[in-house]
């Protein structure tokens, strides 16, 4: 089955499409890559996301404009995908929309809202389309995130030691062969947030790692910042925009008096600090990562120094671009989902049951779906691109 995987993460800044054949072959599911392409949103929707997310409020008419809009972005990179990366040939459309809002209190989580109505998607394509992956994990008790965890287990399955899959983008989050998962804490969202911040809005992230590269650490900052209760939760747990966010610089002095090239110095070092100490404290042998995070060198530098002794790989070298990771991976949740098949372990959302994710809107032949395999997979092999299926 060629299934198109839609992704736009916390960052939003792009919707990502990534297109993958996909087949089982007894306890194994291959995944064909088959490229990926990324859209970005135009300045007027991004800068309606920027305004919309915590701690804005929004009145329900602007929520209702963004769920269309969003909807539409996600419909035109479907459609690009389809003719450009599966000659007009896909089967199915996965969409993880953008969230815009994951309720947490008291440890838990009560709910989550992604925004882009997948009924644009399907009628601009005329395919079928899984989407609302996170919500059914939360009914069933989990904290809907991080999803790409079940992927995460397949595709590491047999590699030897502990190998910890991690992902760098607005959240960071980590992947442990016994099926521990959950979100670090911020990747570049603070990083994201200070950049808008201090340039008044002329520039989303920091290129390269560039103004961090030129700052110094404040140690009391840092400080200040690395005694946020929630590292010391205990796991499964998640976090978002909710709390990582401009708001939560101002309020920590780190707009105040703080030259903006160390303000972002000591978030890169937050990050690449929190980040390490997650992945050392679930025993890790080595780390396959993905991500924007891992496209700021000055990061993804600090990160490597910071876990000497312990290999750090980009998804790259297993088959899998790290920027488009994420897409395959719900390309595969979609693909479980029209399979009848459960997309999560409940070891790593906290769910009280492995449950089948997402909702199914019909394309424009009705729904026709596959029969369901005899048995689940138990691992996920990435072939060469250019194989003969």
């Amino acid at each position: 089955m060629l299934v198109i995987g839609l992704m736009s993460g916390t960052s939003y800044d792009a919707v990502d499409a990534a297109a993958a054949g996909l087949r089982f072959e007894g306890g194994t599911l291959v995944l064909r890559p088959l490229g990926m392409l990324s859209t970005p949103y135009d300045d007027g929707l991004r800068a309606a996301l920027a305004a919309a997310l915590p701690p804005a409020s929004l009145p329900l008419a602007e929520v209702c404009r963004l769920d269309t809009c969003i909807g539409r972005a996600f419909a035109a990179a479907a459609v690009r995908a389809d003719r450009e990366l599966c000659g007009g040939d896909a089967e199915l459309v996965a969409s993880h929309g953008q969230t815009v809002f994951h309720w947490v209190a008291d440890g838990r989580v009560h709910g989550t809202l992604q925004l882009g109505q997948p009924a644009w998607i399907a009628e601009a394509t005329g395919l079928p389309v899984v989407a609302d992956f996170r919500a059914r994990d939360v009914a069933a008790g989990g904290q809907g995130a991080p999803l790409v965890s079940l992927f995460d287990l397949l595709w590491l399955r047999g590699r030897p030691g502990r190998p910890v899959a991690l992902n760098i983008g607005g959240i960071a989050n980590l992947t442990a062969p016994d099926g521990t998962a959950f979100d670090t804490g911020p990747g570049c969202a603070l990083l994201d947030a200070a950049v808008r911040e201090f340039s008044g809005g002329r520039l989303a992230y920091d290129a390269d790692g560039a103004l961090a590269g030129r700052g110094r650490v404040d140690r009391g900052l840092l400080e200040r910042l690395l005694a946020e209760p929630y590292y010391a939760l205990p796991t499964p747990k998640t976090t978002g925009k909710e709390l990582f966010h401009a708001g939560y610089l101002r309020a920590s002095g780190m707009l105040d008096g703080v030259r903006p090239e160390d303000a972002l110095a000591t978030l890169t070092e937050l990050t690449a600090r929190t980040v390490a100490g997650a992945v050392r404290s679930v025993g890790a042998t080595e780390v396959i990562a993905s991500g924007g995070g891992m496209r700021n060198p000055v990061l993804a530098g600090r990160l490597g120094r910071l876990l000497a002794g312990i290999p750090l790989r980009a998804s790259d070298e297993l088959g899998l671009p790290a920027a488009a990771k994420e897409a395959y991976a719900f390309a595969v949740l979609g693909f479980l989902t029209a399979h009848g098949l459960p997309g999560t372990d409940p070891r790593s959302t906290g769910a009280r049951h492995a449950r089948v994710l997402g909702s199914l809107t019909p394309g424009s032949t009705g729904l026709q779906l596959p029969p369901p395999p005899q048995r689940a997979p138990e691992r996920l092999v990435v072939e060469p691109p250019n194989s003969t299926p």
